[in-house]
């Protein structure tokens, strides 16, 4: 007897994700948020709503899956030739990603998931963390002063994007590009002094 395996690369589970995905990305290019609903993204997608509900639960979890896709990185961080430069440029990057009209939904959907049925480290709140961690790291880790360096990641965190999101989502404007440098500069300033 063989043994059980999951959800094979390219099957049913991932053709269903895929077609589910699509025809919410169509319908949210389409309509407002509010006016979709499970029976037309299943409609759209050949699928029973029931597919949906039994895998995503909701509409919420549904957004949040499709924004956890969008906010996959595609490349490694770009190189400039310094930390700093990079760290600079990888914040101009998200800042400008985040706080466009589909950034800043994306960012709402993930925060509004509530992700009851997964492990605590498969959550969508977990996965863009995980998502915003590994650039940061693969940027920290050029530079033998910062590579591996006790919190370094998470000073960049506090000092770089939790700033960035705080104002993406709970203030009228984003943080101006301006000030990414300075905030740039703190993080690295306080991984070097502690």
């Amino acid at each position: 007897m063989s043994p059980v395996t999951g959800p094979r690369p390219g099957g049913r589970s991932a053709r269903i994700q895929q077609a589910v995905h699509a025809s919410t990305r169509k319908l949210l290019d389409e309509r407002e948020r509010g006016d979709i609903t499970v029976p037309m993204i299943a409609a759209d997608a050949g699928v029973t709503p029931s597919t949906i509900y039994r895998r995503w639960g909701d509409i919420t979890e549904v957004f949040a899956d499709v924004a956890i896709e969008r906010l996959r990185p595609e490349t490694p961080p770009r190189e400039t030739g310094s930390v700093r430069g990079d760290l600079v440029a990888w914040a101009q990057e998200y800042l400008e990603e985040m706080s466009s009209p589909v950034g800043r939904a994306a960012l709402r959907d993930i925060v509004m998931s509530g992700d009851v049925g997964r492990p605590d480290n498969g959550t969508n709140q977990y996965k863009c963390a995980a998502f915003c961690r590994s650039q940061i790291n693969a940027i920290l880790e050029r530079d033998a002063r910062f590579s591996g360096a006790p919190g370094a990641v998470g000073g960049v965190i506090d000092h770089v994007v939790a700033p960035i999101v705080y104002r993406i989502l709970f203030d009228q404007d984003p943080l101006a590009e301006d000030r990414i440098e300075a905030l740039v500069d703190s993080a690295l300033d306080a991984v070097v002094h502690a």
